[in-house]
């Protein structure tokens, strides 16, 4: 048996990859509103993500689905510093968080698992990161992780004990992260005071031992790039003397050529979701390919190609950066990365779509964790169900199966044992059995 999830501002999958990767978890529904990630996501998982969180029928269906693990990456652009920071105040994008809150409302998964940008941790002086957990923890009742109960019943926790960096799970990028891993209190009640409460910091032994993870930032490059991916000479000069002028003001500059002689750095920058935009943080020294005067002037770069061999970064190394290539989707039987883009995505929204999304590997560490949490605590049935009893007046077969991911000969032994034991008593017959606890 796999836990079902649903993919909320699904992206183009990463956050479901990676707790699919885990062999413990398969998707049940999905909702994703940018018509161009929901192409590559239906490319890639076969799965039709359009929906729109905010209304009505989503929620409706999602209810009636349910769900064992819910999972959201929801918007970063109010809360990232190098957006415009409105946080829950922006109109449309901020208040996304509110949305997740009745789905959880109205799902009452078993975990909740939600990704963003690492500004929401200090965002608007602390008040955004006290509005996510003080909602979790006092209004749905559920334990987040890295956060504890003080004396005076006030909420403690460390606004570190959120931020992961993709650089400590074996891929080559410089992205810290927030990260809030939740557990149904109303479920699991005391239990959640003896698991593990606080996140994986890097890989587990498991994907330690990966070949595809822990390569530098030279082992991810493209061995030959083509030339439109060099940069004018009038663009490099431009950003050269940029950055002369605001290293003179105090001030420092998105430009950086990773791997030349002042940084030799073995990780990127943070990729960005701009898109477009940001490229310039992340340029690579490498020798061009042989071309002839005629192709260096059909790209129609003003001034000609610069003579120092600085270009971008591509689409695939962007996705290498984040495991979607190269990692994610390698099928390990075949070594076949079965990862791509559709035809009808165009490369700009290529950049945005691995820029906007997350780093696979963290998340499968981070899913790998969830399931260590909760094969524990399933150890301990009997607390469980008499929560679930407590919450839904009476217990089914259906019901324990579901609540302890058990199979249907695992679940009869569990409940005849809890009979022969004076624990429990059953009404009815069949599949229609009821049973409660003998208080």
């Amino acid at each position: 048996m796999k836990y079902k999830t649903i993919d909320l501002c699904a992206g183009i999958g990463g956050i479901r990859k990676g707790f699919e990767r885990t062999g413990h978890f398969e998707n049940g529904l999905s909702a994703e509103i940018d018509e161009y990630a929901a192409r590559t996501y239906m490319y890639n998982f076969g799965d039709d993500p359009r929906g729109d969180l905010t209304s009505q029928e989503f929620k409706r269906e999602a209810a009636a689905r349910g769900c064992d693990i819910l999972l959201a990456g929801f918007p970063c652009q109010p809360f990232s510093s190098q957006g415009n920071l409105e946080g829950f105040n922006d109109p449309t994008k901020g208040t996304i968080f509110f949305h997740l809150k009745q789905i959880i409302k109205g799902t009452r998964p078993k975990v909740v698992f939600l990704e963003n940008v690492q500004n929401i941790v200090s965002h608007d002086k602390g008040k955004t990161i006290r509005i996510i957990i003080d909602s979790l923890e006092k209004k749905l009742n559920y334990k987040v992780i890295g956060v504890a109960y003080g004396e005076d019943g006030k909420l403690i926790y460390n606004k570190s004990s959120f931020v992961r960096n993709t650089r400590d799970f074996g891929l080559p990028q410089n992205r810290p992260r927030a990260y809030f891993v939740a557990f149904d209190r109303e479920l699991y009640g005391d239990l959640l005071e003896h698991i593990e409460n606080t996140l994986p910091t890097g890989l587990n032994t498991r994907l330690m031992k990966n070949p595809n993870l822990n390569k530098s930032l030279e082992e991810i490059l493209e061995a030959e790039v083509p030339l439109r991916y060099y940069m004018s000479a009038t663009y490099l000069n431009t950003l050269e003397e940029h950055a002369k002028r605001q290293k003179k003001n105090g001030n420092g500059f998105g430009y950086y050529i990773l791997n030349d002689d002042v940084h030799k750095r073995t990780y990127a920058n943070t990729i960005m979701a701009t898109g477009g935009s940001g490229k310039e943080r992340n340029l690579i020294i490498q020798e061009m390919p042989e071309h002839t005067e005629e192709e260096e002037a059909l790209l129609r770069k003003k001034g000609g190609l610069n003579r120092k061999n600085v270009r971008i970064m591509t689409p695939t190394e962007w996705g290498r950066l984040q495991g979607f290539i190269g990692y994610g989707f390698v099928d390990e039987e075949t070594g076949e990365d079965q990862f791509n883009f559709p035809d009808n995505v165009p490369e700009g929204q290529r950049y945005k779509q691995f820029g906007n999304s997350v780093s696979i590997s963290v998340i499968e560490t981070m899913a790998d964790y969830i399931y260590e949490q909760l094969s524990f605590m399933n150890r301990n049935y009997e607390v469980i169900l008499r929560n679930l009893e407590k919450r839904e007046k009476c217990i089914t077969r259906r019901m324990v199966g579901e609540c302890l991911h058990m199979q249907p000969e695992r679940v009869s032994y569990i409940l005849r044992k809890m009979e022969n034991e004076g624990l429990i008593y059953s009404e009815g017959n069949g599949r229609a059995t009821k049973y409660h606890f003998i208080q």
